[in-house]
């Protein structure tokens, strides 16, 4: 720039009304909501401090943005025409692994202290801020660990590996690794969700079986071994297949990446197993009753990353509109605006809370505790997650045009957003599966009105709401009202854990909002006087 340059000219390059740079967050600190449910719950606070800072950093959130600008490569052949079937990724992920492994995402629920369950849910919601790819292959480690017990030689092993606090991505048969990493291979084309009809046959080998059939949907095939199902001579049997044996690869061929709407930094695939050696756990026939203790972990990170979807989508919201004026006035003490945010931050104060009161049951050891794990992590999957995708959308509307841009963090949002209502069962599979679980484990439906009941004497409506919604279905509802029912039994044991948590400006909102009906049905409906406190504590 030169003397000469004209003032026009000069002029057009003044940068006004834009927010500043976020630079480094302290994901613990700005977050009032999640340092109470976690002296709620019982996490580990130090852990969780810690994790927070570090995700939050401006290094791993650029981390987070240039893993999703380069996507996975899949590489089937060496120059000479070997096969590899290996899946490449860009330095920022193995930054992000090595991050989350260090930290203990994969492992922290396994050692043996209090409130692992959920220090690692608050991980989970954490990490989904930042960059949620990498959490598919964590989460199923975390969640494989349980399932090995099915098979002890195997659990021996494994487990050391897959809770060990490192990252070791180097494709080697496990026992030359210092850690490793399960993923889960059960879709097939003619089945989906219907396991029962999968085709892929195990045959008995010795001590161990040889698997072949096509697998629709393979998550995180670089992992160092599946969990996987097959029909066996005695029926759907649970097996799991290493990536590698010993001096040679397991006969596992990838044969493409899905193209994905979202999760761009995490490499999803239809492989093929063609005579590949596996070995079984749990009996033969009893595959699903074995693979289910993965997949019930799983659905308490599906639960917990829509939270966390939110609060990123919120804060960036709240971020510009603290810092953007219009007509005169900043954005954020517009009313209209202030009504929209406050009942965005409404949205993630119930998942957030909900969330974790669950994952305070997974960590549980009585009976009761774990009924009200496997009914109260279906909930929160159902109802986080069809939530999930308005309010990232409405965070966007708040940029306005800029929400459309891919610098703002905010599309990855939203393109995630539907994922984890997809994964590990739909909104129809889970809500089946509750009707299922309540008919079948009376001790599940006791658990559930004992949290229900729990809040009653606190405020009139909610126990008014209550009483309807258990005089509508006083027992199972029919299944073509099964949404409804899950929708409402999940709002009202929201509302339960809000009340009992005593932020009157939370629960009195929420209930007056979502349990009385005292509002319209679009995000912003909220009125003014119930969204200062809500905003103070974004």
């Amino acid at each position: 720039m030169t003397d000469s340059t004209p003032r026009s000219t000069l002029a057009t390059h003044e940068v006004h009304n834009q927010p500043p740079l976020r630079g480094d967050i302290d994901l613990w600190s700005t977050d009032s909501a999640l340092r109470e449910a976690m002296s709620r719950e019982g996490g580990q606070t130090a852990v969780v401090t810690n994790y927070a800072r570090m995700m939050g950093s401006a290094e791993m959130r650029d981390a987070g943005m240039d893993a999703n600008r380069h996507p996975p490569e899949l590489v089937l052949f060496d120059q000479g025409g070997r096969r590899l079937d290996e899946v490449r990724f860009h330095p920022a992920w193995h930054k992000l692994m090595q991050a989350s492994q260090s930290a203990g995402y994969a492992s922290i629920a396994w050692q043996g202290t209090s409130g692992g369950h959920v220090t690692h849910a608050a991980m989970v919601y954490l990490a989904s801020q930042v960059e949620p790819g990498h959490c598919c292959p964590m989460t199923m480690t975390y969640a494989a660990v349980p399932a090995l017990s099915a098979n002890s030689a195997l659990a021996d092993i494994w487990r050391p590996r897959l809770t060990a606090t490192q990252y070791d991505p180097s494709p080697r048969p496990i026992e030359q690794k210092s850690s490793a990493t399960l993923g889960m291979a059960m879709t097939e084309k003619q089945g989906g969700s219907d396991l029962r009809s999968n085709t892929t046959r195990a045959e008995p080998e010795c001590d161990a079986y040889r698997l072949s059939g096509h697998k629709w949907f393979c998550s995180a095939p670089m992992s160092d071994g599946f969990l996987t199902l097959a029909q066996a001579p005695g029926g759907l049997t649970c097996f799991l297949v290493p990536r590698w044996l010993e001096g040679e690869r397991n006969a596992i061929h990838i044969q493409r990446l899905k193209d994905k709407l979202g999760n761009r930094s995490n490499a999803s695939s239809e492989i093929e197993y063609h005579n590949a050696l596996g070995w079984r756990l749990g009996d033969e026939g009893a595959g699903v009753r074995t693979i289910i203790e993965m997949v019930h972990h799983t659905r308490l990170d599906t639960a917990m990353a829509p939270a966390g979807l939110m609060r990123g989508a919120l804060a960036t919201a709240h971020h510009w509109a603290s810092h953007r004026s219009a007509f005169n006035r900043n954005l954020v003490d517009q009313p209209l605006m202030r009504s929209v945010l406050g009942d965005l931050a409404l949205e993630v104060e119930g998942a957030l809370a909900l969330g974790l009161r669950v994952a305070r049951a997974f960590d549980g050891d009585s009976a009761e505790d774990r009924a009200m794990a496997r009914i109260g992590v279906a909930l929160a999957k159902f109802l986080g997650n069809k939530r999930c995708p308005l309010v990232t959308y409405e965070a966007m509307e708040v940029l306005g045009g800029m929400g459309y841009v891919e610098e703002t963090g905010l599309p990855l949002y939203y393109r995630e957003a539907p994922l984890n209502g997809i994964w590990e069962g739909s909104g129809n599979v889970i809500c089946l599966d509750i009707l299922r679980t309540l008919a079948k484990e009376p001790l599940a439906a006791e658990a559930l009105r004992a949290d229900l009941m729990a809040a009653q004497g606190s405020d009139r409506r909610y126990d008014a709401a209550l009483r309807a919604h258990l005089e509508r279905w006083p027992g199972l509802p029919a299944e073509s009202e099964a949404r409804w029912f899950v929708e409402r039994t999940a709002l009202l044991l929201t509302a339960s854990v809000l009340i009992r948590a005593g932020v009157a400006a939370v629960s009195d909102t929420f209930v007056t909002t979502r349990i009385a009906g005292e509002r319209g049905h679009v995000i912003g409906a909220l009125g003014g006087d119930m969204s200062s406190e809500l905003l103070a504590r974004i």
